[in-house]
């Protein structure tokens, strides 16, 4: 018999609870297992007055983020709505089907302040952290770094050129990422080099190309642990290699002084093989460069390449194939010289009587009347990346860097930021880190929880 739907009687009691209306395997129920926001809450306590009106849980505003990073719900607005509807996020978000959701402004107010000024994505980010490396998944032997592009929220036409004078009238009339501009402008002695173009939205974001229309971004560095693929450190920085590479040396110094935690190599892309970043990790750091370095001594119209030349460390010179010495102190100077080159190089010459006889010069310096060399200050630990480059261990490495750039297809595709929201250093400084500590938080529900099925079935 075809049955009716009845409606229209109500009931004066009902039993609900949403505890077993939401599915055992739900992501949230994995993530609400490793996430413990008591740190936090003590954190923020210094923040909020102690008398007046409470204010909304910091701690319901930490889980409505998580949700939106978690299932790419970017508006906040919409966002609201959802932990409104869905029985899953309220019950994330310990809210009852009567309680209020919090209105959408509310987010953007405690973020330009007490989150802000206490640093509280920070703390959130290094608390999930802590609790990896509490359940094993972090072994600190191996990271891997790399940078990726999120474009800004700005209007690419709303723009002028960098080499032109921009007047910002008064500061305090400006909007809030103009005056972090200007102020971050004031505290650098010597500023660096301004781009091509700069947005008058957002004047701190990069004028890029990547192979199509230029547009403003920012870059998201990511610092991860190589077992498991944890995140142990983030930064935004500008769109240039320069630029991500500062931010590497941040980071791995930031988790040493923050956490203890220094790693045995480092795994990266040739945009980390500078000679200044590959000195600093092996002369100060004492971290092994898994890293192609970046050579330009190559040559590619078949004449004599720097590496035909033998070095020799102890009378500080080239040797030529003709063995003809190159040395860069052929002078003498009453006051001893360093020869190095603001580009932290030495020039090494040889001899133009040398090479006036020389049968090799037409394969060595054909159109010029000496040879020179350039060699960086960093060489030898140049020579110790090239050398890890031949080793098996290397080829692993290349192999396990593919798990930071998953990260990233991740972070756009499925988190759907691949444009933020929010402007200025410190709102992609604010987006990045929220972002990175639901990918840790989805890491350990992912990794975790089946593992603690398996043994609770397991017989003893």
């Amino acid at each position: 018999m075809m049955g009716r739907q009845v409606t229209g009687r109500e009931q004066l009691f009902y039993s609900f609870s949403m505890e077993d209306h939401v599915p055992a395997g739900h992501l949230l129920r994995g993530i609400h297992r490793f996430l413990d926001l008591g740190c936090f809450r003590q954190h923020m306590e210094a923040f909020y007055s102690p008398i007046g009106r409470p204010s909304v849980d910091p701690e319901l505003m930490i889980r409505m983020l998580i949700v939106g990073y978690c299932f790419g719900i970017r508006s906040e607005r919409r966002l609201c709505e959802e932990v409104h509807l869905n029985l899953a996020y309220r019950w994330f978000c310990r809210l009852s089907l009567e309680d209020p959701v919090p209105n959408h402004s509310t987010f953007s107010k405690n973020r330009h302040g007490r989150f802000r000024e206490s640093e509280a994505f920070r703390q959130v980010f290094e608390g999930v952290l802590a609790r990896c490396m509490a359940e094993g998944l972090v072994r600190g032997e191996g990271f891997a770094t790399d940078a990726s592009i999120i474009m800004a929220d700005v209007q690419v036409g709303n723009r002028v050129p960098g080499s032109e004078p921009i007047d910002w009238g008064n500061p305090d009339e400006a909007s809030r990422p103009v005056r972090e501009y200007l102020a971050a402008l004031a505290e650098v002695n010597d500023p660096p080099a301004p781009f091509k173009a700069v947005s008058l939205t957002d004047p701190a974001a990069s004028w890029a190309n990547r192979g199509g229309p230029s547009f403003f971004a920012y870059s998201t560095n990511y610092l991860i642990d190589l077992k498991a693929g944890i995140i142990v450190d983030v930064e935004a920085s500008a769109v240039s290699k320069a630029a991500e590479v500062i931010a590497t040396r941040k980071m791995i110094e930031r988790v040493e002084d923050k956490f203890d935690l220094k790693p045995k190599r480092l795994v990266g892309d040739t945009n980390y093989g500078s000679a200044a970043l590959l000195g600093w990790l092996v002369d100060e750091k004492r971290i092994e460069p898994h890293v192609p370095v970046c050579d330009r001594t190559e040559r590619q119209d078949g004449t004599l390449s720097a590496g035909a030349f033998t070095w020799h460390a102890q009378s500080n010179e080239y040797r030529c194939p003709a063995d003809k010495p190159l040395r860069s102190d052929w002078r003498s100077f009453n006051n001893p010289r360093t020869h190095i080159t603001n580009a932290d190089t030495v020039i090494y010459r040889s001899r133009q009587r040398d090479c006036a006889r020389c049968p090799l010069k037409t394969q060595c310096c054909p159109n010029t009347a000496i040879r020179k060399i350039v060699r960086s200050i960093h060489e030898d630990a140049r020579n110790v990346a090239r050398h890890i480059a031949t080793t098996h261990a290397y080829e692993k490495s290349c192999r396990e860097r593919k798990k930071v750039e998953m990260l990233f297809a991740h972070l756009k595709r499925i988190m759907k930021l691949d444009k933020l929201r929010l402007r200025g250093f410190s709102g992609a400084n604010d987006e990045f880190l929220m972002a990175a500590t639901t990918q840790n938080l989805r890491r350990m529900a992912k990794w975790l929880i089946p593992a603690m099925n398996m043994a609770t079935l397991t017989p003893a």
